[in-house]
Parts: C-alpha cells; sequence; structure tokens
C-alpha cells in the first residue's frame, strides 16, 4: 500500500523512482542573434559598391527622368520650381524633324563605327597572336590613340581632313586628286567623324579580343594542325567560336560608347554642316548646352531615349548568354 502510494506521488509529481527515467528539460529559447563577424564584412565590402551606384547611376537617372517631365530653363533651375508638363517633351522630340535624320545619323555611325573597329581590331588580335620580333612595340604603338586626350585626337583628324590645308588633301592632290570637302560637304561629313571614331575604337578592341585569345589553349591549334587544318580552317572552325563570348560583350561595350560619343564629333564638326551629322547624343547636348538658350527636359527626354536603346541591347545580350549557358 505504502509503495503504490508512493509511487503515484511520484507520478502526480512528475518524479520517478529509482527503475523510472526523468523527463526532459525544456529547451531553452533561442535568442534572436545579430549579424555574425563575416557578415558585417560583406556588408562592410557592399556598402562602398551600393553607395557608387546610388550616387553615379541610381540618382543621375531619376534625375534624368525628373528633367524630361518638366519644363526646365535657366529660370526654373534659379528659381528651383519647374512645371510640370507629362510626355510633353518626349512628344516634342518624337515630333520634330530632327527625330529622323539624328536617328538616322546615330544608326550609320555606331553600326559603322563598331563593325569596323571589330573587324580590325580582331585581325589584328589574331596577328600579334602569334610571337615576332617587336610584336610588344607594336602592340603598344597601337594604345596611342587610346591613350590620348579625345580633345586632341579630334582636333587631331579636324586638322589632317581640313579642307585647304589638311594632310589628306595634300597627298591627294600630290597624286593628281582633287580636294574633297571633308567636314563641310554633307556628303562627307558623317563619314569623316565616323573614320575617326573607328580610329579611336580599334585599341579597345584589340586589347580585349588579344585578352580572349590568350585563353585558347595552344594544344587545340596543334591538333588542328596535325589534321591537316589550315590558317582559314583553324579561325573559322577554332578561334571565331571560342571567341564568341568575348566577341558579344566587346561588341555591347563598343556599342554603349558610340552611341554616347559627343566630343569627336562636336570638336570636328559641331554636329553640322546643318545637322548632317547630328546623332542623338549631339542633339541632347545641343538643347541643352549648344545654344544661347539652353532648353534642358527635351535635352533630357533625348537623352533617355539613348539609355532606353541601350538597355535594349544590353537585355539582348543578356539573353543570348543565357540561352548559350543553357546549351
Amino acid at each position: 500500500m505504502t509503495t503504490t502510494l508512493a509511487a503515484a506521488t511520484a507520478r502526480r509529481d512528475g518524479t520517478a523512482g529509482a527503475g523510472g527515467s526523468t523527463p526532459p528539460a525544456p529547451a531553452p529559447r533561442s535568442r534572436r542573434r545579430g549579424p555574425r563577424g563575416s557578415q558585417w564584412a560583406a556588408i562592410g565590402f557592399a556598402a562602398p559598391l551600393l553607395a557608387y551606384l546610388a550616387f553615379f547611376y541610381a540618382f543621375p537617372l531619376w534625375r534624368n527622368i525628373e528633367l524630361s517631365v518638366h519644363d526646365y530653363t535657366i529660370r526654373a533651375f534659379v528659381q528651383g520650381e519647374a512645371d510640370f508638363v507629362g510626355l510633353q517633351n518626349y512628344a516634342q522630340i518624337f515630333g520634330s524633324p530632327l527625330f529622323g535624320q539624328a536617328l538616322a545619323n546615330t544608326a550609320f555611325f555606331t553600326l559603322v563605327s563598331i563593325a569596323v573597329q571589330f573587324s580590325i581590331g580582331l585581325a589584328l588580335a589574331v596577328f600579334f597572336r602569334g610571337a615576332f620580333r617587336l610584336s610588344g612595340f607594336l602592340r603598344a604603338l597601337f594604345l596611342v590613340p587610346w591613350l590620348l586626350p579625345l580633345i586632341v585626337s579630334a582636333s587631331t583628324w579636324a586638322w589632317m581632313l581640313n579642307s585647304e590645308n589638311g594632310i589628306v588633301n595634300s597627298l591627294i592632290r600630290a597624286f593628281g586628286g582633287t580636294q574633297i570637302n571633308w567636314l563641310t560637304s554633307p556628303e562627307t561629313a558623317l563619314l569623316a567623324v565616323t573614320i575617326a571614331n573607328i580610329w579611336l575604337g580599334i585599341p579597345f578592341n584589340l586589347v580585349i579580343l588579344y585578352s580572349g585569345l590568350q585563353n585558347i589553349p595552344e594544344e587545340v591549334y596543334e591538333a588542328a594542325s596535325l589534321d591537316g587544318a589550315g590558317p582559314w580552317r583553324q579561325f573559322w572552325s577554332i578561334t571565331f567560336p571560342l571567341l564568341r563570348p568575348v566577341s558579344a560583350i566587346t561588341l555591347l561595350l563598343g556599342l554603349v560608347y558610340t552611341l554616347k560619343v559627343v566630343d569627336v564629333i562636336w570638336i570636328m564638326t559641331t554636329g553640322g554642316p546643318g545637322t548632317t551629322t547630328t546623332t542623338l547624343a549631339i542633339w541632347s547636348y545641343r538643347e541643352a548646352f549648344g545654344t544661347g538658350q539652353p532648353d534642358f527636359s527635351p535635352a533630357a527626354a533625348v537623352g533617355n531615349l539613348l539609355i532606353v536603346i541601350a538597355l535594349v541591347f544590353g537585355l539582348l545580350y543578356l539573353q543570348l548568354q543565357r540561352r548559350q549557358e543553357n546549351r
């Protein structure tokens, strides 16, 4: 009786005798911990990048959009207030007779520039891939246009293509030809600034493509040579396919850089004669700074159009890369 009563008392009190087991104590509540040391380190490394993106990308983009939907003049900037006009500035640029010509000039200037720059840069990269005497010195010489300030390069081209005393027309006359009004004729002005821009962009293409060629194993070419493949077949079957990712990013960067070219064209022709060399970038610059009465809002609208064009091609590049990775 006593034993039965003690057992019942033990069960009621939650304790057991010598033959029983003690139930586990409840687990302590876990406290929410803050970021660990490694997480703080990651935040510290990411903070400068995020600040850079916010101040130099997000804020200028937001400011440009804000400018394009208001009527900003010099007075509006001084007063700090501008009337909201919505999409009126965009309707103004799309309805302008200059829009079609500026778009066509931009397409010609951009597509011809990046196509020729890439072709010459690729040819030079393949040429310099073979080791020979003075190859390093010659590669350094090809980097000179890239290292010179753009104002110096553009001024040099403007002097070389001068109608009266330019070196190009002097050579043409020396061989019995007639001078060409490179920068003052509507038929040749756009071609002239495109040639100058091609010369400026070749070193960039050369450096990127040459770096890509260094990552192609030499054993692949040796195996192709043993199979009887000549240089031309090796280029189309090995070099060009393996260089495709590098080529894609080179063309994309070339497109973005060329779309926003202002300095070369402005120094050589200021968008003339008339509007024959006026691209979208020149049109935006002229609206904002090239006249006695700056009109910042239409200039911002044209700038946003350039951003959209570059963004479309950037998304296309990402889509192509995704398809390439999924193969």
